[in-house]
């Protein structure tokens, strides 16, 4: 029995992400990109955490990423496309979405505008289509082995101390076997 339950939060605005910091055992921010991750939530991390009782244990950092290895993947990425679109150009009003406010901190502002105009005139396919690539590709898990653990350097690096990932194979057994690949890759095997 635990006599605390975790809280884990998923906050993306800085004063969420300053409350969370301070306050729960983890963070599970949506389409992370470590390149981007300090200067983007940096300043908010080190606020909330400025005030962190010592009583807590560290910030658990929770990012969630498709996940496919092999040669011939990379098509995978694509995968992401619709549900990006929708976050970005369909989730809120045009004045106040969250996670369009997120793409444009991520550096992709004139993307995040193209997609969130094409959303809301109801052209969904087309928003989808104006995802950039280099986006999809920075928070997701696809590739070759290498690049997979590159990907897995760069989370560790900025903080990120879970990976949660949604294995994209045909068969139980195969998404099992990635699960355990990447954990291998994970632990440097």
């Amino acid at each position: 029995m635990r006599d605390r339950i975790p809280i884990v939060v998923a906050a993306i605005g800085p004063k969420n992400v300053a409350m969370t910091a301070e306050l729960a055992e983890g963070w599970e921010p949506i389409f992370y990109v470590p390149e981007q991750a300090k200067n983007v939530w940096g300043a908010a991390l080190a606020a909330g955490t400025a005030k962190r009782d010592p009583s807590l244990p560290p910030l658990d950092v929770v990012v969630g990423a498709p996940l496919a290895i092999g040669d011939h993947v990379g098509e995978l990425v694509d995968a992401a496309r619709p549900m990006l679109a929708l976050y970005i150009g369909g989730m809120g009003a045009r004045d106040q979405n969250f996670y369009h406010n997120l793409a444009r901190r991520y550096g992709y502002e004139a993307e995040a505008q193209r997609i969130q105009d094409l959303y809301l005139d109801g052209k969904k396919a087309e928003a989808a289509a104006a995802v950039p690539h280099d986006l999809l590709a920075r928070t997701s898990l696809i590739g070759q082995e290498g690049h997979i653990a590159e990907r897995l350097a760069a989370l560790r690096e900025t903080g990120v101390t879970t990976i949660n990932v949604t294995p994209l194979a045909a068969t139980h057994a195969e998404r099992v076997r990635l699960i355990e690949r990447v954990k291998e890759l994970a632990s440097g095997a």
